[in-house]
């Protein structure tokens, strides 16, 4: 019970540093340009997130999940890549348990949400601004059990698949989830 406090208090803390470095958008804009920037992220990370589990699905309808991890490793990133250049703005996943180094916790901003969502038994979207840049946050979930082919305790991975996983990301952290646990954060800079 002690321990349990003493992390909801550090986070707490945590948090409250973290707002001197950084606004609360809903202080730092009017309610206008608030709930237009929390409409526009909504709507990228959506499209993010359906064309990025269209392009999976297809690849495992294709060859299963070890050609999902080989086509995730080639196309991804690019696919991400893409719609930051259609959208026009930054557009990224993070996790502390990342696949692709490129998907870690980089900023003390990533870091601060990041432990801020696992602590939410719903976490929600959210945005921020740091340095004049708004910045906003979505839960990404494991919400289909097609999801724990690549990502779920690894003695339920498909052994050939755990292999690939093991020799195209040694440094691999992103198994051992469970159906809806929290995977990632999409993560998108956007101008105000």
């Amino acid at each position: 019970m002690k321990q349990k406090l003493f992390f909801s208090i550090s986070i707490l803390i945590s948090l409250m540093l973290l707002s001197c470095g950084q606004r609360n958008a809903k202080n730092e804009m009017d309610a206008e340009a608030y709930s237009r920037l929390l409409k526009i992220g909504n709507h990228i990370s959506a499209q993010a997130q359906t064309s990025l589990l269209s392009h999976v699905s297809s690849a495992m309808k294709k060859g299963g999940s070890l050609y999902a991890v080989e086509f995730c490793n080639l196309q991804a990133s690019s696919i991400t890549d893409s719609l930051s250049n259609h959208f026009n703005y930054t557009i990224s996943r993070i996790s502390d348990k990342n696949r692709n180094p490129g998907n870690s916790l980089k900023t003390a901003t990533d870091k601060q949400l990041w432990n801020w969502a696992t602590q939410q038994d719903v976490p929600k979207d959210t945005l921020v601004v740091v340095k004049s840049q708004a910045i906003y946050y979505k839960p990404i979930r494991t919400a289909m059990p097609a999801c724990l082919q690549c990502h779920g305790p690894a003695e339920t991975i498909q052994p050939e698949t755990y292999e690939k996983l093991q020799t195209l990301y040694p440094n691999d952290k992103a198994t051992g989830y469970k159906l809806n646990e929290l995977r990632g954060l999409w993560r998108i800079e956007l101008a105000q």
